[in-house]
């Protein structure tokens, strides 16, 4: 357990440093969506740091495993936790959306190393991330396929026919995380297409379901190891998290879905990101 211990205080050092990025990256571009990538640090973390088979060095390794951002309007934690892994100068983070730059609003997997699938529009990328996981079957390889999505995007019909063919072929080497932080560009998200009951939901289509805290590291690896270790059904956490997290004054705002803060209200929040990581009770 001491060893475990280590583990989750290391990874909780990486996660905040990417929110310390993503704050940087956004107020410096002067643009971005900040409220989901911040509620999504947590998760990008576990997965580059403890979860993923991959080689930064190698980038196009065929044997790595895949990551979609489906909600690719979240780059910047996407970016954050590349970069945090080797796979580019961590300065390279505060050309985020400049002309030019390989860091660009969106993904685009033909210019930035480590992104699987170009994304941001909303709904597509679970369709994509099935195609690699049955690709995976076919060519025999063993790597796994993981896609982050946003409760908003779940109300496209797009996606329910990706869980429907996904549970078909009992695609069990894709892992799905639902970012559930209940807000979406316009407001509340049940409050504009209620998407309840989640869970039931997902299991009526044939999926394995799970159901977790997105913000705390012990809850995300375990979720994550036993999603890699189910046979027979393709896997959906349900991750609970809070959009602009981290953050007091962005923290459940539906508007710092895509509010690039000042430069003061960025030293702010850089500076509550640090006090409250050194005091140990930020989650």
């Amino acid at each position: 357990m001491v060893f475990q211990e280590k583990t989750i205080e290391k990874l909780e050092n990486k996660a905040n440093a990417i929110r310390k990025h993503i704050i940087e990256m956004i107020s410096n571009a002067e643009g971005g969506h900040i409220g989901g990538a911040l509620s999504i640090a947590d998760i990008m973390t576990v997965l580059y740091f403890y979860i993923l088979r991959i080689d930064p060095e190698n980038p196009e390794w065929e044997d790595r495993d895949r990551v979609v951002l489906s909600k690719g309007h979240a780059s910047a934690a996407w970016y954050a936790a590349l970069a945090e892994r080797g796979y580019f100068p961590r300065e390279e983070l505060l050309t985020f959306d400049h002309i030019n730059s390989r860091l660009q609003g969106h993904p685009d997997m033909n210019k930035t190393p480590g992104v699987d699938m170009s994304s941001g529009s909303l709904g597509q990328g679970i369709s994509a991330a099935l195609g690699m996981a049955l690709a995976a079957r076919y060519l025999k390889k063993t790597y796994r396929t993981f896609v982050i999505l946003g409760d908003g995007e779940t109300q496209e019909g797009q996606v329910w026919e990706a869980v429907m063919v996904a549970a078909n072929y009992k695609a069990d080497n894709l892992i799905a995380i639902l970012d559930y932080n209940k807000l979406q560009l316009f407001g509340e998200t049940n409050k504009i297409m209620n998407i309840e009951p989640v869970i039931e939901k997902w299991q009526v289509f044939g999926w394995n379901t799970i159901e977790i805290n997105g913000h705390r590291i012990n809850e995300i690896i375990q979720a994550l190891e036993n999603a890699v270790k189910f046979e027979g059904k393709p896997t959906i956490i349900v991750a609970h998290t809070i959009k602009g997290k981290g953050v007091s004054f962005m923290e459940n705002k539906v508007e710092w879905h895509a509010l690039p803060p000042t430069k003061k209200q960025a030293k702010q929040a850089l500076n509550e990101l640090e006090y409250l990581y050194k005091k140990g009770f930020w989650l």
